[in-house]
């Protein structure tokens, strides 16, 4: 059996989603972010030092990082006993470009809406009369200048994207589509993902529609970046 540390509003959702896409079996070992931190709690350093989720043991192997997760449950069960394969084959285009979104969704994606969060909370957070208006005006500025204008280039880019084809990595429903999901929820949520983006609001509404994300939603728990 499957077990996943589950980890609230996080990129742990994608894996559960992802086992439900494949109909394999789990179990879900639930932590909850500090209300007032949004950290998450000490007792995930008890599965892997750094204390981050998602992490996953299958048997005698323990898995962390959600990219390295899906690559590891699709070589293992992917296509496998009559599950449905996520991946293209190998050696195609579309496998290329599986293998890209993977890697592209945290690695590039993923730096400009966090750096956002972090900025939107120096901006609104609690800080002594004389420094906020000095705080405020450095987190506009630097989300003005550099944050907002980044994250729409890359929302530009995924938008022709999903102009050439229908999912991220072809014609055909994939893996890939379930990586890119967290980015895309997240930059609906806080990052500027609006009607300028219609081909992204779309997949947005798509692979909510899926009978396995509801599935997965129902077993993570409720999920704040789709508010």
């Amino acid at each position: 059996m499957i077990v996943v540390h589950h980890l609230n509003n996080s990129r742990s959702q994608r894996v559960l989603w992802l086992l439900e896409e494949l109909g394999l079996p789990y179990e879900v070992v639930r932590y909850q972010r500090d209300a007032k931190t949004m950290l998450a709690p000490p007792e995930l350093k008890g599965v892997h030092p750094l204390g981050k989720s998602p992490v996953i043991v299958d048997g005698e192997c323990k898995v962390a990082e959600s990219g390295a997760i899906i690559e590891y449950l699709l070589d293992k069960y992917d296509g496998r006993e009559g599950r449905g394969a996520l991946q293209p084959e190998r050696g195609t285009p579309e496998k290329r470009r599986l293998t890209y979104f993977l890697h592209y969704a945290e690695g590039s994606m993923m730096a400009p809406l966090l750096m956002k969060l972090i900025f939107d909370r120096v901006e609104s957070g609690p800080a002594p009369f004389f420094v906020k208006p000095i705080a405020r005006g450095i987190a506009q500025k630097v989300k003005g200048s550099y944050i907002q204008p980044q994250i729409n280039q890359h929302l530009a880019y995924l938008e022709g994207e999903l102009r050439e084809r229908s999912w991220f990595a072809g014609d055909t429903f994939s893996a890939a589509d379930i990586q890119m999901s967290f980015p895309l929820e997240a930059a609906a949520a806080r990052g500027g993902l609006d009607e300028r983006f219609p081909k992204l609001k779309s997949f947005l509404d798509r692979i909510h529609a899926r009978p396995a994300y509801q599935r997965a939603l129902a077993q993570g728990g409720p999920y704040e970046l789709l508010r």
